[in-house]
């Protein structure tokens, strides 16, 4: 008698046991994708709550502004004033220096660092208006500040810095090289010789510019704290020139640790991804700006507010002692 083949274990189940499995296992996979959808849904409403204060989300005003970027021309400003951060005097004596200090980050760095006992003097390019606003609020927090308007391109202009913040201080104890030129391109050929030139001096030369006119007046205990970015990380289709300057800061800044670290000196970098601070809206097109941020696991790009305190506890030899050549990523995404 011919042997009919059968699949094994059906001897045991119904004849339409499998097809009713299958059919249930489609069922359960349409309730996960209604459950996905609905966790979408929800994600479009509202970037997930991390901090006691509510910060904006998707879709941003669309804004665009001339550079080099005030602060005060941006309709959505900025939240650089941390009320929620207590001060403990982890920095009082100390002398800093802030390039870019004018507004954004550097703004942000400067209103702590006063808030920690330290006096600021503040380096900035041309916005004038906003650079006085950064020292009133040095100055409301206890600090004392000066400002410098220059070009960090210049090395001379940085020696002066340098020199004039001792004179009125007596001392310099941090230097922040935080400076920076951006524009994006779609394409390589994009970028002429000026641009490139113009990304490189201002966002490298300018940080070697400062550490060298700065590391002769540093004591031990003193620490440099560079700005790096994500996309020096990650890298950026439309940013090459500017990506590239930060994957170059971010290897000064572990070969500069390494250099100096005998004399006991620390240099580390912040990688920021997406703040809101004038530079982007001097740079990106209107609808760009609009979803600036949204790409992120936070939905959101991040205010200069939750940048600064990583530069407090990179600067203050109380958080940091043990801590130099790192590179410390603040992107709004997991990993």
């Amino acid at each position: 008698m011919t042997k009919r083949s059968v699949p094994i274990g059906s001897q045991k189940q119904r004849p339409d046991s499998v097809d009713n499995i299958a059919t249930r296992q489609e069922e359960l996979h349409q309730e996960q994708l209604a459950r996905d959808q609905a966790r979408q849904d929800e994600g479009k409403k509202q970037p997930p709550k991390t901090a006691e204060r509510n910060y904006p989300g998707t879709p941003l005003p669309g804004e665009t502004i001339a550079k080099p970027g005030d602060e005060a021309e941006m309709d959505l400003q900025p939240a650089y004033d941390a009320p929620t951060y207590r001060g403990s005097g982890k920095l009082a004596g100390k002398v800093a220096i802030v390039t870019g200090g004018d507004s954004g980050i550097g703004r942000a760095v400067a209103v702590l660092y006063a808030r920690e006992g330290a006096d600021v003097a503040i380096a900035y390019l041309n916005e004038h208006d906003d650079a006085a606003e950064t020292r009133r609020r040095v100055e409301r927090e206890g600090g004392r500040a000066i400002l410098f308007s220059g070009d960090v391109k210049d090395r001379a202009f940085c020696a002066r810095v340098v020199e004039q913040t001792k004179a009125a201080f007596g001392r310099v104890d941090i230097l922040v090289n935080n400076a920076a030129f951006q524009l994006h391109a779609r394409k390589i050929g994009e970028i002429s010789e000026e641009r490139l030139d113009e990304t490189f001096r201002t966002n490298v030369f300018g940080y070697f510019h400062m550490a060298e006119a700065v590391l002769p007046e540093m004591a031990p205990g003193s620490a440099i704290i560079n700005t790096g970015s994500v996309v020096g990380l990650h890298g950026s289709a439309e940013l090459l020139d500017y990506a590239a300057t930060k994957g170059a800061i971010h290897a000064f800044t572990k070969s500069l640790a390494k250099n100096v670290l005998d004399r006991g000196i620390r240099v580390n970098a912040v990688a920021p991804g997406p703040v809101w601070t004038p530079l982007n809206p001097a740079d990106k097109d209107a609808e760009k700006i609009r979803r600036f941020g949204a790409d992120t696991d936070m939905r959101r790009p991040a205010q200069p507010e939750e940048l600064s305190p990583a530069y407090v506890f990179l600067a203050a030899p109380s958080c940091s002692s043990y801590i130099t050549g790192i590179v410390l990523p603040v992107t709004g995404s997991v990993g």
